[in-house]
């Protein structure tokens, strides 16, 4: 099946093969062609270029552009989709003073998710799981990373990571698994974490091994959670088992973790909302992708990822969602980009750039996603006319997207 894209005003995030990743200055430079075609072949995109080169259109499908923008689909590499229920009564708390730690220590957050999502049927969760996985790819999608976590049990955990299996088995957006059996210690483990470690080492890894149900480890590094030699024994594990860590750290507190992660080769660390200048040191020319999460930051009003600063010592940057029951009920990778910009001072080339080709590395699928290249997946966003493509983090509550490609197919 072929489909051909015309008349495109504006075609963003051109690339030639081989970039991966883009860092520091670079990340404001956002390439692009005006008046361009680009041409779809199966999933893949076979050709782009500008319209006096545009081949013939007969016989091929074609989808007319003028005035609108075309760019690669959203590459969300951090998300908590597949949850139980809602936290709608924490949101509250919230609002009436309560901090993040607080409704912890009091039986909230992460444990409130563990207990229902073990009281819920696998069904009931991939029916639950599934209306968000359709929502994001309608907003823009076209790859994301899973994460388990609110299972905190053999089963639990097993039935989330299932769950994650079968999502990426029926839709066609490109799915990555992340196990979080470390995301938060259970009651009953509260006073011997090292226990608890035993269980996710010993009995969860090996089964979540057997039935390749992930490709990525992950742990909650941070104060109250679980601490730097606690996640190094999990990395270390999840090593054994060929599982590449991609670690939640320095959302609260900075205790050396960013360092730890690097030393295990972490592909990414995530949230980063307190960042010191020795992070950013040991940050510095390594394979480690930095993945901002600026939603959380706005809806529990905590600070933002220092951007400017990372990015001004060369540094990339990703952009993610962090969609999850408690800290971001949203998966729209257009308001991750517009609240970038808005808060954190990126423009929205750097923006774009963290949300397209650095999300893609962050997920290990910069070789086929977050860009446009010949040879890469056909997922494209193409807009409603737009006057440029600063709208779309200027008009943050508009719905600017008129088109969603995922692998060669419009989505309905």
């Amino acid at each position: 099946m072929k489909i051909l894209i015309t008349n495109i005003k504006e075609l963003l995030q051109v690339r030639e093969d081989g970039i991966e990743k883009v860092s520091g200055k670079d990340m404001a430079v956002l390439p692009s062609l005006q008046n361009a075609y680009l041409l779809i072949e199966n999933n893949i995109i076979a050709d782009y270029g500008t319209m006096e080169n545009c081949p013939a259109t007969s016989g091929i499908q074609t989808i007319d552009a003028t005035g609108k923008t075309v760019l690669p689909s959203w590459c969300d590499s951090h998300t908590h989709i597949v949850y139980a229920g809602n936290r709608e009564q924490e949101f509250v708390d919230r609002i009436n003073g309560l901090s993040y730690e607080e409704i912890a220590s009091r039986g909230g957050g992460i444990l409130n998710s563990a207990k229902k999502l073990n009281e819920t049927s696998e069904e009931d969760l991939y029916l639950q799981s599934r209306t968000r996985l359709e929502e994001v790819m309608q907003q823009g999608t076209g790859a994301v990373e899973i994460k388990s976590g609110y299972g905190l049990t053999v089963e639990g955990e097993l039935k989330m990571l299932r769950v994650i299996k079968r999502l990426r088995e029926e839709y066609p957006i490109a799915i990555k698994a992340t196990f979080l059996g470390a995301h938060a210690f259970p009651a009953e483990y509260k006073e011997n974490h090292s226990a608890y470690i035993d269980l996710i080492i010993n009995e969860m890894l090996p089964k979540i091994a057997e039935e390749k149900l992930a490709d990525y480890i992950d742990a909650f590094l941070e104060t109250g959670y679980f601490s730097v030699e606690e996640t190094e024994r999990i990395m270390e594990a999840g090593k054994k088992y060929g599982l590449q860590a991609k670690i939640h750290v320095n959302q609260f507190t900075a205790i050396k973790g960013i360092e730890a992660c690097v030393k295990y080769d972490a592909l990414s660390v995530d949230h980063l909302e307190i960042v010191t200048d020795e992070d950013i040191e040991v940050l510095k020319d390594t394979k480690t992708m930095p993945v901002a999460l600026p939603t959380c930051s706005f809806f529990i009003s905590i600070p933002y990822t220092p951007a400017r600063k990372m990015m001004e010592a060369g540094l990339p940057l990703a952009l993610a969602t962090d969609f999850n029951p408690g800290t971001t009920p949203s998966g729209n990778m257009n308001l991750v980009v517009a609240t970038a910009c808005i808060k954190m001072k990126m423009t929205p080339e750097e923006a774009i750039n963290a949300a397209t080709i650095n999300g893609a590395y962050a997920m290990d699928l910069s070789k086929t996603h977050g860009s446009i290249t010949k040879g890469k997946r056909a997922n494209l966003i193409i807009t409603k006319p737009l006057t440029s493509y600063y709208q779309l983090p200027y008009a943050f509550g508009s719905n600017l997207i008129d088109t969603v490609i995922v692998e060669g197919k419009v989505i309905e």
